[in-house]
């Protein structure tokens, strides 16, 4: 049995957890996708862009739908440059001219 200081550090330690919203649970898994799932489960308590995007990711994969499409251009129309009127243009050019 652990003693009385060991049992009030798991304690608080679990009420910081708790707090920050993060639950404890019991999964059954392989053995093998032991490090696997834990990497996952580390990931997801984060928050951030990465933890939002492997968030999606795993859901849309459970739930079978196909990808969304245009996540290129609504990340263009997104971009802070939109309206700034850049000038992209190139000159063009012949180039240089070779004898073979």
């Amino acid at each position: 049995m652990a003693n009385a200081a060991q049992k009030r550090a798991t304690k608080n330690y679990r009420t910081r957890l708790t707090q920050r919203g993060v639950a404890r649970f019991e999964i059954q898994a392989l053995n093998s996708d032991r490090e696997l799932i834990r990497a996952l489960a580390r990931k997801l308590a984060e928050e951030g862009p990465g933890a939002t995007q492997v968030r999606s990711v795993v859901q849309q994969i459970l739930s079978g739908e196909p990808p969304k499409t245009g996540g290129v251009l609504a990340a263009l129309r997104r971009s802070p440059l939109v309206g700034a009127e850049l000038d992209l243009g190139r000159p063009r050019e012949e180039g240089r001219r070779l004898d073979l």
